[in-house]
């Protein structure tokens, strides 16, 4: 009775996050409900509640917040280097006004850029840039529409470009070095194909800037110098994050906030060598800086995990795993159908999911070779999840952040960029496969 409660008010949570538009109920909150309750009826309907306290939801916590110190770490650099102005060091350097050559240009920076940083935060550079360099509206959805491709591409193959790659990776599912190898290549085919499709379109040049970039205060402030310092200190910082759990095997949480330690006692040394020539309100420190992080998205992945791990306490995501094997038997298969899935429903609990249904397995022969640490399935997940929000352009975050900024209407997404995106996505999935079967 209470497995059957609590799968029917996961099923209501789930529901009401993939409809947070039309209900107007922020998922955040939906997330945040859900996981708690859930975890208060599990409580209430098992024997021993000491051990469910003092035992399961310890090792639960202490899963979850290596995963949301990370992020709060990486949060924390990206908004120095936003608020600082640092992503003008890439910005002012894309000035092509050739319309094939300038998809190009935008494209391949958006998926390294989001590799290092994340989708989100890169979309929103790259939207505001073609904001400032395209007039006709038409032509910068398309442009806009071709980011979130390519952002979500650059995140799957990263263990820090996605929030699905930083879990898997977080989790000991995969290791930095091997995601890369198996998953760069067919994250590069899945944002050539769209890429080279949506050229086929364009012709001419777009004429000169319809407005010139404005120095804004930041700008002003900061010398080019000093925005280049901070932008490579914050990048390199991040870089060094997987290098560090490499050399020295301890979670990668450790090794960001590492980093952010470092970068705070630098810029606390560079604001006090200025104090006498810069007002304290125009001073970006990391305690203001903190205060800027997304907090309503920690708060939802402290929710969905929260959630997922009681399906997974409670033996249903064992279940549904055992059904997978049984009836489909095929780790492509599934992750494919995942990946569509994702593109319609948020792929952070599609993600936690999957993760609680098929536990890591040390030493494993035919099909559970496959679960293995760095194993196909959760490489091709990290590819799916994060390639297969692109399909629609509520799929992904980087597509909600460029519907927002530009305004793009669902149904010119779809009549535009969808198709592109899953030939891309096609694409891509076979080159792994191949992979897969070749080495």
């Amino acid at each position: 009775m209470i497995v059957t409660t609590l799968i029917i008010l996961f099923l209501i949570g789930y529901l009401a996050i993939a409809l947070e538009h039309p209900i107007k109920i922020d998922k955040t909150a939906s997330a945040l409900l859900l996981g708690m309750l859930m975890w208060v009826i599990y409580a209430l309907g098992v024997d021993d509640l000491e051990r469910v306290v003092n035992v399961e939801l310890i090792d639960t916590l202490g899963e979850i917040t290596q995963t949301l110190f990370f992020l709060i770490g990486a949060m924390t650099i990206v908004e120095l280097i936003d608020v600082h102005n640092g992503f003008r060091v890439i910005t002012d350097n894309i000035t092509s006004r050739n319309k094939k050559k300038l998809l190009w240009v935008i494209c391949i920076t958006t998926f390294f850029l989001s590799a290092v940083l994340d989708n989100l935060t890169t979309s929103i550079v790259m939207v505001m840039l073609l904001r400032k360099i395209i007039k006709d509206q038409q032509d910068r959805w398309l442009y806009a529409g071709m980011v979130v491709i390519a952002a979500n591409t650059g995140g799957a193959w990263s263990p820090i470009g996605d929030i699905t790659t930083i879990m898997l990776w977080v989790k000991g599912n995969v290791t930095a070095n091997a995601l890369i190898m198996k998953v760069l290549l067919p994250s590069i085919v899945a944002m050539v194909i769209p890429v080279l499709m949506v050229t086929r379109r364009l012709k001419g040049d777009f004429g000169e800037v319809p407005t010139q970039i404005t120095q804004s205060t930041m700008a002003e402030t900061f010398s080019k110098k000093e925005r280049i310092s901070i932008f490579c200190l914050g990048i390199v910082g991040l870089l060094m994050v997987p290098i560090f759990k490499s050399v020295t095997h301890l979670p990668p949480f450790i090794g960001m906030l590492l980093v952010l330690g470092i970068i705070w006692v630098f810029i606390e040394c560079y604001y006090n060598s200025k104090v006498r020539v810069m007002d304290r309100a125009k001073q970006h420190r990391i305690p203001r800086i903190i205060a800027r992080i997304d907090m309503p998205s920690i708060l939802f992945f402290l929710g969905i995990l929260m959630a997922v791990n009681v399906l997974q306490l409670t033996g249903v995501l064992g279940t549904m795993a055992a059904w997978l094997d049984d009836k489909v038997h095929n780790i492509y298969i599934i992750n494919f159908l995942l990946g569509v899935l994702s593109s319609i429903v948020d792929n952070v609990p599609l993600v936690a999911g999957a993760i609680g249904m098929y536990p890591v397995e040390p030493d494993a022969l035919g099909y559970a070779a496959n679960f293995v640490v760095d194993g196909p399935f959760w490489e091709f997940l990290s590819y799916c999840a994060g390639v297969g929000g692109s399909l629609l352009i509520i799929g992904s975050a980087a597509g909600v952040i460029a519907m927002g900024l530009e305004k793009i209407n669902f149904g010119w997404y779809m009549r535009h960029i969808t198709f592109p995106a899953f030939m891309g996505y096609l694409g891509g999935s076979i080159v792994y496969i191949l992979e897969c079967l070749i080495f």
